[in-house]
């Protein structure tokens, strides 16, 4: 087993309340290497039909996305974390300094931070003949203002050990058809570069995992038959996946790695 040296520490990780999420599945893994977890979630109502819930599929994940916590939460009291659960909204300044406010009330600071939260387009509105100003407005201030203002306050708030993991896409370079989530993602790998070069006489770390195709429960059978055999390791990545690697750029051991962008999917979109 290795030692990760997060024992105690305090992460704080958005976008938590899909069971079958990246935030949910880095959240226990904090958990489990005995980290305090503060999670924070928003919910996005989207249509879906509650009949098709029950299989992998754009209902299940818009279920998922339009509720709360409750099952994140049960996983972490059936391991006995210590965690603290927040609704808040991460595009609003004064919305984070809340959240830093209740984590210090309750741990006292924060240590690691991981940028995950994000949305999309739900209506394909996201080419550039179909692109509209609220498409764009409401992806920038989540996926960009929203971590941006989550790693200010970090920044302001610094004790004597600071990690910080963004969460773009393996395509965010080039994503037809998803243009401003695109964009957004490659303005994220853009700012952890420039972040980690301004915050390193702190000590802190600044780095992006990019994953590939991710089963968060929104893929569904025919989706999967057409993605992954553009996957050169012949599967869709695992949540898990995601978080051991986030894992790995919180520890100890990476104290020297800082403005990298390291892509977890199995060799797609290299």
């Amino acid at each position: 087993m290795v030692d990760y040296g997060l024992k105690d520490r305090v992460a704080l990780v958005t976008g938590a309340n899909n069971p079958r999420g990246i935030g949910a599945a880095t959240a226990l893994a904090f958990a489990r290497e005995g980290a305090k977890v503060v999670l924070v979630y928003k919910r996005v109502f989207r249509p879906f039909d509650k009949n098709k819930t029950d299989r992998n599929g754009i209902d299940r994940y818009y279920e998922a996305n339009a509720g709360n916590a409750d099952d994140v939460e049960s996983k972490l009291k059936e391991i006995n974390a210590d965690y603290l659960v927040l609704e808040s909204d991460i595009s609003n300044e004064d919305s984070v300094r809340e959240i830093y406010s209740r984590a210090a009330e309750r741990f006292g600071r924060v240590d690691i931070l991981v940028n995950n939260a994000a949305v999309d387009d739900e209506n394909g509105l996201d080419t550039i003949e179909t692109i509209t100003q609220n498409v764009i407005d409401e992806t920038f201030a989540v996926n960009v203002r929203g971590s941006l203002l989550m790693t200010r306050e970090l920044i302001k708030r610094r004790g004597d050990y600071g990690r910080i993991i963004n969460i773009s896409t393996d395509a965010s370079q080039v994503f037809a058809g998803q243009i401003t989530y695109g964009a957004s993602k490659a303005t994220l790998e853009a700012l952890t570069r420039s972040v980690a070069l301004e915050v390193a006489k702190y000590g802190i770390t600044v780095n992006c995992v990019a994953p590939g195709p991710t089963q968060t429960g929104w893929i569904d059978a025919d989706l999967e038959k057409t993605v992954v055999p553009l996957i050169p390791m012949g599967q869709l990545i695992r949540p898990e996946d995601v978080a051991e690697t986030i894992l790995f750029l919180a520890s100890e051991q990476a104290r020297m790695i800082t403005g990298q962008v390291i892509k977890v999917s199995g060799g797609h979109a290299l």
